[in-house]
């Protein structure tokens, strides 16, 4: 298995187009979304990353949403609120309802601290949304192969989301929503379309060779439960002591 933590400097994707078959993929993302969404609610919704700000999310009754980008964008549909790495949040501890990390973390070289700063400032039942590729999976295979090197695909790292969900278990995360998607090499960049019969084909019976994931984590915060000692209640019996008792002389 491969370290978390990578020295490697990675290329980010900019855009939803700099991802082979982009945009079906984001279409795919925000169609599973719509109605898990619903249960984002609160105050605030962050969404990490440019991939994760350009995503729709209209059935969410959260209203103020941050955008929050690396760097400023130059895409006109994506506007930054905050400038700021993932691995620092700029926000106090339990302040955001949700979080939006789409593909995050395929292109951070370090992930846990991604996490662990989204675990400090996500409140007590907040949500954590979090998209990926699948390594096991067409895709997944395809890169591994020497081709296309330009392909943003080569700089994704694959985890697992089995691992993902490990990583989420040990912060105290219970997942609500799994699915995957989208069935393709993606890295020939070969024309895709989600409702085909190929891919439903491949939803019904080969679902878990998906090359996308997306998972839905809630924050679980259990109160401590004091347990009360069990106190004997006894009773001290009087005993006489065997000392002898001399009777007094009339």
């Amino acid at each position: 298995m491969k370290p978390a933590l990578s020295e490697k400097s990675l290329r980010y994707p900019k855009s939803w187009q700099d991802l082979p078959n982009g945009l079906v993929i984001k279409q795919g993302i925000e169609e599973e979304l719509s109605e898990v969404s619903r249960q984002f609610f609160g105050y605030h919704l962050v969404k990490l990353g440019t991939l994760s700000a350009s995503l729709s999310l209209p059935l969410s009754t959260i209203k103020h949403r941050v955008n929050q980008l690396h760097s400023a964008s130059n895409e006109k549909e994506v506007t930054a609120q905050v400038l700021a790495k993932p691995s620092s949040l700029p926000y106090q501890e339990n302040s955001v309802d949700t979080f939006v990390l789409s593909h995050e973390l395929d292109y951070s070289q370090d992930p846990h601290q991604i996490l662990r700063e989204v675990d400090r400032c996500v409140i007590a039942d907040g949500h954590v949304v979090i998209t990926g590729f699948n390594p096991f999976s067409y895709a997944g295979l395809a890169a591994l192969l020497p081709i296309r090197k330009s392909s943003l695909l080569h700089d994704a790292r694959f985890f697992p989301c089995l691992r993902v969900k490990d990583w989420l278990h040990l912060l105290g995360y219970e997942i609500i929503f799994e699915k995957k998607l989208i069935f393709s090499e993606l890295i020939f960049e070969r024309k895709l379309e989600l409702g085909n019969p190929w891919q439903k084909w491949m939803q019904k019976y080969m679902g878990f060779l998906g090359v996308v994931y997306i998972l839905v984590a809630k924050k679980r915060e259990y109160p401590l439960s004091l347990i009360k000692p069990k106190w004997k209640h006894s009773v001290t019996k009087f005993r006489t002591v065997g000392a002898s008792m001399k009777e007094s002389a009339h």
